[in-house]
């Protein structure tokens, strides 16, 4: 004969003896085909054939001094979309549901449901053959409680609210700003040299290590790559993005931004309004190369340079031919670009961190220097931009994907032009300039990211 299905509404208690959780209230989904279970702190270990994964469970929401700490086999890792079109990697587990003196085998992900009502959601593969859903009613089966969770309650205080990497090669003020600021805030902050890290590529537990460690599962990576290691940065950046890592700045986005002219494609194709620029690889071009962006004087740039170097300001056709034919030369990739010459060797940078621009500032070269760059003795003061700028910085950031971004806007006669997107932009001058707390602003953002709000020290 049969077994009936047990009845449930749209939201239970239940518990999971095999991870220690005699408790926990459960949201019953049949819209969700995956089951998820709330994790923070989650880390590998063992084998590789046969990996566990080591995780932190707080079933009480609202009250993360409750902690489990659970260790089980790592059965896969899986790609899943949530109810709000986000996708991500998770780990699976294996674990026993018990409801009413009834118990089945599941298999649930592993996420961040911080910011939902219930820690736990069961969806209809766990369900089947088990179960029958009433969506209209709740709280079918006994109820249980949180007493058993008592005497887990520990100091909150001592618990970082996220675990955070910044993968940096400088203890420059903008990685020393990024650390103490998220200490400040409750985080577990670590700088990480990203030469120093590699990698263990494979199907079930990718792993990164450092200095022949594993390295722990971080909850979110603020990437701070040079421009001198953008191929083995973004590699590193990749690894923590298959682990289902929130990286702050996408691999995709800083090596588009790294490459100029990607980055003037991607600035083309988003309708973003920028200096005529070329690009040719044969010497039978130049002349034709020059004339598309209307004659000398121009600018030749090398497609992968930084902080103004590499830039160099034709004001004659022949200087421009002289320029151009040395970097062939020299076998380097390059572009040619307008002059802007009405900017008058100025540039406003803003600082655009989750969609708005939070900071901007207007940078003068130096006496006879056409770059404005500060690292090239440029000098920067305080600047209002204009709403059609503002919305140019914004939409430039979100073309390639950056949560945070340094853009570069030339003021030309008809209306801004963007000059660069700079995915690894400095604080100091701007923050000096500005009067603001650039750092806090980020970390805001990041909270508000992961539903971690955490109050000022």
């Amino acid at each position: 004969m049969a077994k009936t299905p047990l009845q449930m509404g749209w939201e239970e208690w239940l518990s999971l003896p095999d991870l220690g959780v005699s408790a926990i209230l459960a949201k019953v989904d049949t819209g969700a085909r995956t089951s998820a279970l709330h994790a923070s702190e989650i880390t590998l270990s063992g084998p590789a054939d046969a990996p566990l994964v080591q995780f932190t469970l707080h079933p009480v929401p609202d009250n993360d001094a409750i902690a489990i700490r659970c260790e089980t086999p790592l059965l896969d890792r899986r790609e899943v979309t949530s109810s709000n079109g986000e996708t991500e990697q998770r780990y699976v587990i294996g674990t026993t549901v018990a409801v009413d003196g009834e118990s089945w085998p599941i298999e649930i992900t592993l996420t961040d449901r911080s910011t939902m009502a219930s820690r736990m959601l069961l969806g209809r593969q766990a369900l089947r053959d088990h179960v029958t859903v009433l969506p209209a009613v709740r709280r079918l089966q006994p109820e249980l409680n949180y007493a058993a969770y008592e005497t887990l309650a520990a100091d909150a205080q001592s618990r970082p609210s996220l675990r955070i990497a910044i993968l940096t090669r400088e203890d420059n003020y903008t990685t020393q700003r990024l650390v103490d600021e998220g200490r400040a805030r409750g985080h577990k902050v670590d700088a990480i040299d990203t030469t120093r890290c590699y990698m263990a590529i494979n199907t079930l537990a990718p792993e990164i290590y450092y200095d022949g460690r594993k390295l722990p599962r971080y909850d979110v990576v603020i990437p701070r790559i040079g421009a001198t290691i953008t191929p083995y940065g973004a590699a590193v950046l990749r690894q923590f993005e298959t682990l289902g890592t929130y990286c702050v700045n996408g691999s995709h986005g800083i090596m588009a931004s790294r490459d100029k002219l990607w980055a003037h494609q991607i600035l083309a194709s988003a309708g973003i309004g920028m200096p005529d620029t070329a690009f040719a690889a044969s010497p039978k071009d130049t002349t034709n190369l020059i004339e598309l962006v209307g004659g000398a004087p121009l600018i030749v740039k090398l497609l992968a340079s930084t902080q103004g170097k590499g830039v160099v300001l034709a004001e004659t056709r022949k200087a421009a031919e002289s320029v151009i034919s040395a970097f062939r030369g020299l076998k380097a990739n390059f572009l040619v670009q307008h002059f802007v010459r009405e900017a008058a060797g100025e540039d406003i940078r803003c600082l655009v961190i989750g969609g708005k621009v939070v900071a901007a500032m207007k940078r003068k070269g130096a006496e006879g220097d056409f770059r404005s760059n500060l690292h090239q003795g440029g000098t920067g003061e305080a600047v209002k931009i204009t709403t059609q700028e503002r919305r140019m910085a914004v939409k430039a950031a979100r073309s390639f994907g950056l949560g945070i971004a340094g853009v570069d806007l030339l003021r030309a006669k008809d209306g801004p032009k963007v000059l660069e997107v700079n995915s690894s932009p400095g604080f100091q001058g701007i923050e000096t300039v500005a009067n603001k707390n650039l750092a806090e602003l980020l970390y805001r953002e990041i909270e508000a990211r992961k539903g971690r709000v955490v109050g000022l020290a």
